[in-house]
């Protein structure tokens, strides 16, 4: 049976604890998920729904396409493909993968100059290491989230901070005395996909403007996201992580990623255990505002 992870919340913004299949080992066989089917279909009407807003009470009109991917609704796909971090142990072939990226590479992204590479990740001396890697940096962010911190904000308390970090060898310790969960467990994930950004093909419009930099992954991010869509497509679901970035040079190194180019993320992907199909968010009032930062929410009128 899958188990949780130590500690109460997830990273990466996921909406389920880390879980893993304990007991289970990668050669093990176990039931599948279905597969769904892989056409597309295109309807040519469209068809409004009312939906109530979730918390205010307030019914609104939202047009939904009917356009399907592999029978899932694209507007329900795009609202409920979240993160999934626990698997059964049955393989996914090189042509799934291949499928997928396959689809992924028409992301959009700055110039069309596609900086992503991927590395697959099969040898499993390589996955137990990018799990050795994944830890400290996961031990870290459960202390810092402990302690009531965003981990690594770029506006934060850094005293705190400093205190917090300072509690991640006991967090690791209690971890060791129980089954582990998803990053314990990060060697055993079915694909493990690294996306790699290479820096000459970025356009990092923000790079010397003096404050943190994240411009660039604006055409890195949305390739891993189409992965992630792709893979709903199949039946299958995962997850983006960054933890092994907090140990990059020594991934670098395990992976042969030159100085030109940087880690950007891990995707594990595999059969779901359960596929989600309701997420947790805030409502639009709460994040979009009119002409200012603190203007009025929007309205759906």
């Amino acid at each position: 049976m899958p188990v949780a992870r130590p500690g109460p919340v997830a990273a990466d913004g996921s909406d389920s604890p880390d879980r893993v299949p304990a007991g289970r080992g990668r050669g093990e066989q176990a039931p599948a998920a279905t597969a769904t089917t892989s056409a597309v279909t295109t309807a040519t009407t469209r068809r409004a729904r009312l939906t109530a807003t979730e918390g205010t009470g307030r019914v609104v009109r939202r047009h939904r396409s009917a356009t399907t991917v592999g029978g899932v609704e694209l507007i329900d796909a795009l609202r409920s493909t979240g993160a999934v971090r626990d698997f059964v142990s049955a393989e996914v072939p090189d042509d799934t993968v291949y499928r997928l990226l396959d689809t992924a590479r028409f992301a959009p992204n700055g110039g069309n100059r596609q900086a992503w590479r991927v590395i697959v990740v099969k040898d499993a001396r390589i996955r137990r290491a990018m799990r050795d890697a994944y830890l400290p940096g996961w031990y870290e962010y459960l202390a810092q989230v402990g302690a009531g911190l965003t981990p690594w904000a770029a506006v934060t308390d850094r005293e705190l901070e400093r205190r917090s970090l300072a509690q991640a060898p006991a967090v690791a310790r209690n971890a060791a005395e129980g089954p582990g969960g998803f990053a314990e467990h990060f060697d055993q994930v079915p694909v493990m996909l690294v996306v790699v950004a290479e820096l000459a093909s970025l356009a990092t419009v923000d790079r010397d403007i003096g404050h943190y930099t994240m411009v660039g992954g604006a055409s890195i991010y949305p390739f891993a996201w189409s992965i992630l869509l792709a893979a709903r497509n199949e039946g299958l679901a995962g997850v983006m992580t960054t933890m092994v970035v907090r140990e990059e040079r020594s991934v670098r190194e395990l992976l042969g990623v030159p100085e030109t180019a940087i880690v950007a993320a891990v995707l594990a992907l595999g059969h779901p255990v359960h596929q989600p199909t309701k997420l947790r968010r805030q409502p639009v009032e709460t994040f979009a505002t009119v002409d200012r930062f603190d203007g009025l929410p929007l309205d759906p009128g």
